[in-house]
């Protein structure tokens, strides 16, 4: 199959070239082969390579940098998403895309469901929203992943300032009113490229058939003070921590320029049971990423 992953250099991004580059014909542009903000070099980029899937990791997720310069967020989470579906309908693609779990406002007392109605709060999640919708409006051939704090060893994520600042503070202190599902990238990458199997032997018409958006989350949920003290507890270099004391803290004691969800857990039963697809229990996942090549890695 060939496959155009945008964002290669992202977390989901590089986990999806390492684990498709053996069985499928890759095409990872860089930023400077192609541009998000041009929608003449996505097309340019699409033509040239002939995918039959479309990856797109890619994303403006500077959640706190969107309140400032909400246009630029815009540019890249919606009109550039507009752009790929409309490349994807044109040159008979499948388009597998990534949302968040932000485009809840975290206000419900059980997991989101696919069905229950988006209230974003705040610019960044406004964007992703009107990316979604931009690939619905169009019918396009698009599986929407909604995922939620997504964590990598490789690059700069929650669980790697966290093993971080245990080797450099005494006292973390992390807040314990915000819950989600941690996700790990690798884990996520590996549901992609399953969700590209199930798409059968023509990816487009499999697209179309199933089009939509599911939740594709790490199993479980928790906050981010039990994340954090997860992190510490399975680090299989717990010796390098000079890190006494971790404190739960309310989110209104560290304010952000952007509102986060409190409580936005995803259901991700749907993309189970249509699919067959369900990623691994939070906590098992972290132990195996802190177990990894990289790990202990700060």
């Amino acid at each position: 199959m060939r496959v155009l992953i945008i964002g290669a250099s992202g977390q989901v991004g590089h986990e999806l070239c390492q684990m498709m580059a053996k069985s499928h014909e890759l095409f990872a542009p860089s930023r400077t082969e192609l541009d998000l903000g041009d929608p003449a070099s996505i097309a340019g980029a699409v033509s040239r390579s002939r995918p039959e899937l479309i990856a797109n990791t890619a994303a403006y997720n500077d959640v706190d940098g969107a309140e400032r310069e909400p246009g630029a967020a815009l540019r890249i989470n919606r009109d550039a998403v507009a752009v790929l579906g409309e490349q994807a309908l044109r040159h008979r693609a499948a388009l597998v895309h990534y949302s968040t779990d932000f485009v809840f406002d975290g206000n419900k007392a059980a997991p989101y469901l696919e069905s229950d109605a988006p209230e974003p709060l705040g610019a960044y999640a406004r964007s992703k929203l009107a990316g979604e919708r931009a690939l619905l409006d169009l019918r396009a051939p698009a599986l929407i992943l909604r995922t939620a704090w997504v964590y990598s060893l490789r690059r700069k994520s929650f669980v790697s300032t966290i093993l971080r600042l245990a080797r450099e503070r005494q006292e973390l202190r992390v807040v314990d009113d915000q819950v989600g599902n941690p996700t790990y990238c690798a884990d996520l990458a590996r549901a992609t490229v399953e969700l590209a199997e199930r798409l059968g032997p023509d990816p487009h018409a499999g697209a179309v058939e199933h089009a939509g958006v599911y939740h594709a989350a790490g199993g479980g949920s928790c906050s981010r003070f039990e994340l954090a003290r997860a992190v510490l507890e399975l680090d299989p270099r717990r010796e390098e921590h000079v890190v006494r004391t971790l404190s739960p803290v309310r989110s209104a004691e560290v304010p952000a320029p952007a509102p986060r969800p409190a409580f936005a857990p995803l259901d991700c039963s749907k993309l189970a049971e249509r699919l067959g697809i369900r990623l691994p229990p939070w906590r098992d996942a972290l132990k195996r990423a802190l177990q990894g090549p990289l790990a202990g890695a700060p």
